[in-house]
């Protein structure tokens, strides 16, 4: 090959030897176009030379494109660039001499100008066609460019007939004008002919392929990235160059490109709609005449021109080939929302207008272009690459596939929450052709949030009809993929899964009642649920296998617990299946694995809240609250190991005890049995829920039950003192801590066997009291339970002060002003009455505990007298009539308790008043100086404070205490305790109506005040 016009140049560095020569070229080629437009003279010369290597920049970008790049296609661009180079030093000589340079040097130059572009012909014929791979029809291009190059002629005119467009070619041998004209006429894709439309000719379009070159220059004034919206308006005009239109392509009447060109009998052609109509003008006339040609036609036959029109059809498959090439070129260098949205809606007319090439827009590598354009921030660019995305979409698998490949799917799911409707409208429609493929679907459903945003603009339709239509449509694609379905339900859809687990196939109801049991739901979606499909869940339970069986009773072990739910399901049936799974069913020699799920199911619906101790169980009429479901339920806690089952199996078990009619029946059979021994153990479960179901059943058995449970405690290794295991950790109070606590207040307060064994647990009871009376109970939501625990273990002890060692244990840890200081500055009802009822059993034992001073003569000596002689004398208390101390002898008096005590007694708690009723009672008891106590109490307007309990409540209780009480300050109080009873008018009507309709206690306590008050005449009044 040749290169004789200039040095070799070589090229070095990291890019690729081609893709260096290539830049080098289209720079050297921007610079030698836009000179050829500057000059003024041999202006037509200059241009056609400048469109030439125009088109050559084409052949050297296919080139560059090609896979199979050699040695050879280098040392090819290396000629080319040799060429031009000497070109652009001939036209820079030019622009320099300008008006100097003379006709005969203007003549000159377009004759070497010739003999480049002739040599560049020789370069590009020198390509080898596998350089262009599959691309036929740039090899077909570049063979018919370089023949027009190398028979390239250009005349030289005089300056004032610059204007003229004349291009002179050498004529083609004879041998070679007809394949020429084969090749010209199938493929050219780039040639320039005098046979081309004077439309596409004008000089405006060699300036717009000049900025088309300065935008792929390097070496520009902008780079790549700047391209004005000029340039990319020049590369989708540049299309009329590389495809030029020709005459015959044009209808003589339409003026427009033919698309069913058919001939006439003058050999005219003509659009068949045209001249049909025209033809129609002439209505029956003879007289037709041939518009182009202006002869009369004989015939009105229109015969199809077959060649044309394939030509033309061809002609516009090359065009819009070479149209998409250069809008990917513009995309690729275009940066503004405006050179992009020309470029998209160039493109969106071609996938609109030629579906057929929609196959080449995504061979051409433009998918992951639109990708990357849905994350600019301009709303019209994202929407319109949306759309073009679309038309890919719906060309079939493998443009989905394409689209699949990039981050187009996440991208789309994201634009689900814009705030600008056409963008959530336009990425819907692209999701709904993604989500016609089944790989798709499934790659849609893994966008993290993608589903839920369907699912709330599907059921947002008051917001935006068409959203919820298409994400609705959406969703029903999805659900062709099981983890889609179980996302859906996941999100609160569980419409697919409902469906498929109802009407699907086995293998799919098994995968659709697993992801059920996996699911977390709420109680609305467990009521749907259970409409929807409980019965074929529990048809799944009765017939499916082993794997079947196993997901249904998991479905249904979430379903069943809500009371809504559970009435579903027992209307079904399911309260007989799961008794029949628990107590009968066998299944061959399978062994038997649903006792835990069919214990758990039945658990559920108990505690469900539904009355269902009368429900048939079974074939032999047996009930729920029969003996023979609580002696089932008995035998298998005893027999039975796994954690699960036993929970189960006490939840059962802890409804059945509060129903009257199995109550006797689980008493009875607890004592009769060893299964006290096993509840007991369960205490000590490692199983947290266990333990604490056990615990809690075990409370609800201890007043039937009590003294069998502290021996059986008792003789439990590490108990009772294990239920009370560091009490003065208060950094986590657990469930189980406090249902501890409260089943050791419960047990049976005057067992002296268990008071003696929590004796060395009191003193951290007493500062885990301390800490929580000072930090509040809000820091768990068991502190409350715990306290109230531990308060009722404390008044335990206050039962059996008979014993010493805890009447020492009450006295040396003050239980008066514990008590008392619960009493005064807790707000809970339960605290109150413990600690009202732990004061009125210590006060009960003051009388005997308060002693008489006692006095000790001293010997007479000298040293005594020059002392003071007086002596201390212990205070003697009014009511016990002895020395009496709060924490010794447990005087309510000293503590004083006694204002904490009468303000209780306006508390709307009739356990609570009627506690510290009891505890003031004490200090009315016969044993103490009765006048002394009610002139005290009187001090406190505790009369008042009593007949208010009578005018506030009517519980028999404590109208009898508060009528005692009256009694004793009547009798002992004097005028002033009379006094206050008549004047309240209103306790005088309650006293009445006690005497009236009370039972015989309370009546026998009112007639003896109203005796006293005289209002009911005595013996001695009437004459015998």
């Amino acid at each position: 090959m040749s290169t004789s016009y200039s040095d070799q140049t070589t090229f070095s560095g990291g890019a690729s030897p081609v893709k260096s020569l290539d830049e080098s070229l289209l720079e050297a080629l921007s610079e030698i176009t836009t000179s050829a437009v500057c000059l003024k003279t041999e202006q037509n010369n200059f241009l056609d030379i400048g469109s030439y290597l125009y088109r050559a920049s084409v052949a050297t970008i296919e080139l560059q494109a090609t896979e199979n790049t050699s040695t050879y296609a280098v040392e090819i661009l290396q000629s080319l660039y040799n060429s031009i180079h000497l070109a652009k030093d001939t036209f820079a000589r030019i622009q320099q001499s300008r008006e100097r340079t003379s006709e005969q040097e203007l003549s000159s130059i377009v004759k070497q100008m010739e003999g480049i572009i002739n040599h560049i012909g020789e370069d590009l014929s020198s390509i080898a066609p596998l350089s262009f791979g599959d691309q036929k029809f740039a090899e077909i291009a570049v063979l018919s460019l370089s023949r027009e190059m190398k028979n390239a002629q250009f005349e030289v005119r005089q300056t004032n007939e610059a204007c003229s467009n004349k291009q002179l070619q050498r004529p083609l041998p004879p041998d070679e004008q007809l394949e020429m004209a084969s090749i010209t006429m199938e493929s050219d894709l780039y040639s320039i002919s005098t046979e081309v439309s004077t439309e596409n000719s004008h000089l405006s379009d060699i300036t717009q392929i000049v900025e088309v070159l300065r935008g792929t220059s390097k070496s520009s004034q902008s780079s790549a990235r700047n391209v004005s919206a000029k340039s990319l308006g020049s590369f989708l005009e540049a299309t009329h160059y590389t495809e030029p239109l020709y005459k015959s392509f044009f209808c003589p009447l339409t003026k427009e490109i033919m698309d069913d060109p058919v001939t006439v009998q003058s050999g005219a052609t003509y659009e068949r709609k045209a001249i049909t109509k025209w033809f129609e003008e002439f209505g029956d006339s003879e007289q037709v005449i041939c518009p182009a040609t202006g002869q009369k036609l004989v015939s009105r036959t229109l015969s199809p021109n077959i060649a044309l029109k394939a030509a033309i059809v061809e002609w516009k498959d090359r065009k819009e080939t070479a149209r998409i090439k250069l809008i990917s070129k513009a995309l690729s260098l275009a940066n503004t929302g405006s050179m992009v949205l020309d470029a998209l809606d160039e493109l969106k007319e071609i996938c609109q207008k030629r579906p057929d090439k929609i196959i080449e827009v995504r061979n051409i590598g433009l998918t992951p272009l639109l990708a990357n354009l849905l994350e600019v921030k301009a709303r019209q660019v994202r929407c319109a690459a949306l759309e073009v995305l679309r038309y890919l979409a719906e060309d079939g698998d493998e443009g989905k596939e394409s689209i699949g490949k990039t981050t187009a799917i996440t991208t789309t799911v994201r634009m689900l929450s814009s705030s600008h409707q056409p963008i959530r409208h336009s990425a819907l429609l692209l999701l709904i052709e993604l989500s016609n493929s089944q790989t798709l679907s499934e790659r849609i459903g893994w966008v993290t949030g993608g589903i839920l945003l369907l699912i709330r603009t599907k059921y947002n339709r008051s917001a935006d009809t068409f959203a919820s239509e298409a994400a609705d449509q959406i969703l029903r694609n999805l659900s062709q993929c099981p983890n889609n379905i179980k996302c859906m339900a996941e999100n609160g859809y569980l419409e697919p899964l409902l469906d498929n687990l109802v009407k699907g196939c086995e293998e799919t109801k098994l995968e659709m009642a697993h992801y059920l049991g996996e699911i977390v739901l709420g109680h609305d979606d467990k009521t749907y649920v259970a409409e929807r499909a409980s019965t074929a869940l529990i048809q799944m339970v009765c017939t499916g296998n082993t794997s079947t069986r196993k997901a249904a009773f998991k479905a249904l072990t979430q379903v069943s617990s809500h009371q809504q739910t559970a009435k579903i399901l027992v209307e079904g049936g399911i309260i007989k299946i799961m008794v029949e799974e628990m107590f009968t069913r066998k299944i061959g020699n399978e062994p038997m694995t649903s006792l835990k799920e069919a214990s758990a199911i039945l658990a559920n619906i108990l505690e469900s809240g539904l009355e269902l101790e009368n429900i048939e169980v079974n074939t032999q009429g047996h009930k729920m609250a029969s003996d023979y479901i609580v002696f089932n339920i008995i035998y298998m806690i005893k027999h039975s190991n796994p954690d699960d089952l036993n929970l189960n199996l006490i939840r059962v078990l802890s409804y059945l005890i509060k129903t009257p009619k199995s109550a006797n029946s689980i008493v009875s059979a607890i004592k009769e049995s060893d299964a006290s021994y096993t509840l007991v153990e369960l205490i000590d479960s490692p199983n947290e829920e266990l333990g604490i179901a056990a615990i809690k059943l075990l409370i609800t058995l201890s007043p039937n039950t009590g003294h069998t449970l502290v021996d059986r405690l008792c003789q439990t290794k590490g108990q009772p003192e294990g239920l009370m295991q560091s009490p003065t950790d208060m950094t986590q109070i657990t469930e189980r801590k406090a249902v501890s606590a409260k089943f050791l207040a419960n047990l049976p307060h005057q067992n002296l066997t268990l008071n003696l064994a929590l004796l060395r647990t009191v003193p951290g009871i007493l500062q885990a009291i301390n800490y929580i009376q000072r930090n509040g109970t809000r820091s768990s939501r068991y502190v409350g339970d715990y306290l109230e625990g531990l308060v009722g273990i404390l008044v335990r002890f206050t039962t059996t002060l008979f014993e010493p060692q805890v009447l020492l244990l009450a006295i040396n840890q003050n239980f008066t002003k514990v008590f008392t200081d619960l009493l005064m500055e807790t707000s809970s009802d339960e605290i109150k009455k413990l600690a009202a009822i732990g004061l009125q059993k210590l006060s009960s034992q003051s009388i005997n505990l308060s002693k008489q001073p006692t006095t000790t003569r001293k010997k007479f000596n000298l040293f005594c007298l020059r002392k003071s002689s007086r002596k201390s004398k212990a205070q003697v208390c009014p009511v016990h009539r002895g020395v009496c101390s709060s924490q010794s002898t447990f005087c309510l008096i000293e503590v004083r308790a006694v204002e904490g005590l009468l303000a209780c007694l306006d508390h709307q708690n009739v356990a609570v008043v009627e506690a510290a009723l009891s505890a003031l009672c004490t200090l009315l008891d016969d044993k103490v100086a009765l006048e002394n106590s009610v002139k005290l109490l009187n001090e406190l307007n505790a009369t008042q404070q009593v007949m208010k309990v009578v005018r506030d409540h009517k519980n028999e209780s404590l109208q009898q205490k508060a009528f005692w009480m009256i009694e004793r300050f009547l009798i002992n109080g004097g005028h002033r305790s009379v006094s206050a009873v008549t004047q309240d008018r209103l306790f005088a009507a309650n006293l009445v109506t006690a005497f009236h309709h009370g039972d015989t206690y309370t009546r026998q306590m009112a007639e003896k005040i109203l005796r006293y008050l005289n209002q009911v005449p005595t013996l001695s009044s009437f004459v015998m």
